[in-house]
């Protein structure tokens, strides 16, 4: 009763099941490229919130210098948009920057890239909640700010509970949001502009005398130092460009042009509002106010010079900041779509526990969700919201992502010269993005090492440190039962040709097997050992997980279909070859245990005296990492079955 229950209270919060062997339920929740800008995009031009603001603070009083600023974000954008639509052709499965670092500069290089990947999203959830509640707390009296981290906190999980349900459920709620945002930031950018129109023809010939009058005071050096500071510090403009080509296994056939169209809308969007805002600071004169964003000192006067009446100009007002407070909500929903891609293409290759590649009923990855979600509960409490930290954070964890990626296109372009079509152009765009990539990094971890870059480098470094730990774990592991396989490898097969008879009401002996041949042969012979001619059928049953590795792509589901049965086959064939009446069951899912339940229902219906046997790896040296990537499947599934009277046995295999 309290398990129905459970189900059915899951059912009610996360949604129903969805099948993921149905073709219809993958193109259900694929994402066009308006949705994917949207889900995804989102992320970029929600930075245009906070990367202008902290580039311009940078300049101090020197504001013309803004006008490089506005110039240089602008291109950056195009820049490093296009750079990355390279990565969307190469590797149209997903994976972005950890999977091209891994492929290109190999393995160790990629699990840099992913540990700066998995900081880089726990960040954007951090740092666009904390920037949207700054936002929204722009419009409350001072006495609310301390009230600020915990309403993000509670932001944050409400964005777990509503990601649970499914991608395209979160992206549909927040379109309005969206939208809102994109038309209100388009409308007020051009009236600001057009209202101060007759400022315009001075902008140029001031920047250059400012220039010319502050490289007198501090040398052109010191002005070239001071640009590129500003410049690095609002490197939290370009984050979230890289999050299509982590996440193009999500998007609608064909999923390289739904990409390439998605990084579109992305540039555009994203160089018009940031470079246009930079660009109102300088044209209206904005200051810092307290308790208010830049944004909100820059929108008030544009709003207010409309010459509104007081109600509708402070309701615009609030409309606008609502908006922009919403999208940051809506960015920091794309950390959790590409942190638990990364956090899959990384359990794939066994730097992170095989769990973050399973989905859940609702075929979202459910424990990358969790994770990304308490690990950005955590980063804000620690920095209790500051947006000046979290930026340095957030930046220099992508940029790092960035260089490395961008890197490895350069060697792959080089390499591939001889027979590649336009390489010089590939070469040249990946060259000149790894360049912009590696000198906000440079000058990021110089200028503000003491001001959160030191953070972003330890949490990159004890990541990286236990991703080895782990992968050397899961490779010791994997050498013991290959020899194992190898083992009993040579054991002999008689005919085939006249299989013994099943009888449904004979003893049966059900074994619940998995990938490992000998695994499962230990277990068979191990029985008879134990029961010597007790059991007259040997039932093997085999549950196959769909996880983010096999559901990105039609062949690899395919592809795992076909492994799962031939591995049954093998232990139906030994079984007749040596007299024994043999059957097998197989199914599929996203959760192996209520498969492995469904399926021994089915077994005992067929075959009511059947004991259910598996094997669990028992390591010598036992402790709560191990429990961790190992789970405990089959004390789960022997619990369930006990508890509906069902006899299952754990045969222990020793590595």
């Amino acid at each position: 009763m309290a398990t129905e229950f459970g189900r059915a209270l899951r059912e009610k919060v996360l949604g129903r099941p969805l099948d993921p062997l149905s073709a219809r339920t993958r193109r259900s929740i694929a994402l066009v490229a308006f949705f994917a800008w949207v889900g995804l995009g989102a992320d970029g031009i929600s930075s245009s919130a906070y990367g202008p603001e902290e580039a311009f603070r940078a300049l101090g009083g020197h504001t013309h210098l803004g006008l490089y600023l506005a110039i240089a974000t602008a291109v950056t954008v195009f820049v490093i948009a296009l750079a990355y639509n390279q990565v969307i052709e190469l590797f149209p499965t997903g994976g972005g920057g950890y999977r091209v670092s891994t492929r290109l500069l190999g393995a160790h290089a990629g699990l840099v890239s992913g540990a700066a990947l998995v900081v880089d999203y726990v960040l954007t959830i951090a740092i666009s909640i904390a920037a949207g509640v700054d936002a929204a707390f722009s419009l409350l009296p001072l006495g609310l700010q301390p009230y600020k981290v915990m309403t993000g906190g509670a932001l944050i999980v409400i964005l777990i509970a509503l990601n649970l349900r499914g991608m395209k459920e979160a992206v549909g709620v927040l379109i309005p949001v969206f939208l809102g945002f994109v038309v209100t930031h388009a409308l007020l950018i051009v009236y600001g502009i057009v209202a101060h129109a007759e400022g315009l023809p001075a902008l140029v010939p001031d920047t250059l005398a400012e220039t010319r009058s502050l490289a007198a005071e501090l040398g052109w050096t010191g002005v070239a130092a001071l640009c590129l500071l500003a410049y690095a510090q609002g490197g939290g403009t370009y984050t979230g460009l890289e999050a299509v080509s982590n996440n193009v296994n999500v998007l609608a056939e064909p999923r390289v042009r739904t990409g390439k169209v998605t990084m579109v809308y992305m540039a555009i969007s994203l160089a018009f509002t940031a470079g246009g805002i930079i660009l109102l600071y300088l044209l209206w004169d904005a200051a810092p106010v307290e308790g208010q964003t830049l944004n909100a000192v820059v929108f008030g006067a544009i709003i207010r010079d409309l010459g509104w009446q007081a109600w509708t100009t402070e309701a615009a007002i609030v409309m606008v900041l609502a908006f922009e407070a919403g999208l940051l909500f809506v960015a920091a929903n794309t950390g959790f779509l590409g942190g638990p891609a990364v956090l899959a293409n990384m359990a794939a290759d066994s730097w992170v526990p095989h769990q973050f590649r399973y989905l859940s009923t609702r075929l979202v990855t459910e424990n990358g969700i969790v994770l990304m979600g308490a690990a950005a509960l955590g980063i804000l409490f620690l920095t209790q919201g500051d947006v000046t930290v979290l930026v340095v954070i957030y930046a220099v964890s992508v940029f790092l992502t960035f260089a490395v990626a961008l890197f490895g296109l350069c060697v792959y372009w080089w390499r591939a010269r001889a027979g590649a079509r336009a390489w010089p152009w590939r070469l040249g765009l990946s060259a000149a993005g790894f360049t912009v990539c590696a000198l906000i990094l440079a000058m990021l971890l110089a200028r503000r090492f003491a001001a959160g870059a030191w953070l972003a480098l330890l949490l990159v470094a004890a990541i990286t440190a236990l991703c080895l730990v782990i992968r050397s774990h899961y490779d010791w592991t994997r050498g013991k039962l290959k020899a194992l396989d190898e083992a009993f490898a040579n054991q002999s097969f008689g005919s085939e040709a006249h299989p013994p008879q099943l009888d449904p009401e004979a003893p049966t002996a059900a074994f619940l097997v998995g990938s490992s041949r000998g695994g499962g042969l230990h277990a068979l012979l191990w029985v008879q050992r134990l029961f010597p001619g007790h059991f007259k059928n040997f039932v093997f049953i085999n549950v196959r997980t769909v996880d983010t590795h096999v559901y990105g792509g039609r062949a690899d589901m395919e592809a795992m279909q076909t492994q799962a049965r031939s591995a049954l086959s093998y232990f139906v064939n030994f079984c007749h070859s040596n007299g024994m009446a043999s059957k097998s069951y197989l199914g599929f899912g996203t959760d192996a245990i209520e498969e492995f339940v469904r399926l021994a229902d089915e077994v005992a219906k067929e075959f009511p005296n059947a004991i259910f046997f598996t094997s669990k790896l028992i390591f010598k040296r036992d402790n709560w990492l191990v429990r961790l990537l190992h789970n405990q499947a089959a004390l789960a599934i022997q619990r369930r079955l006990h508890l509906e009277g069902r006899q299952m046995v754990i045969l222990p295999l020793q590595l």
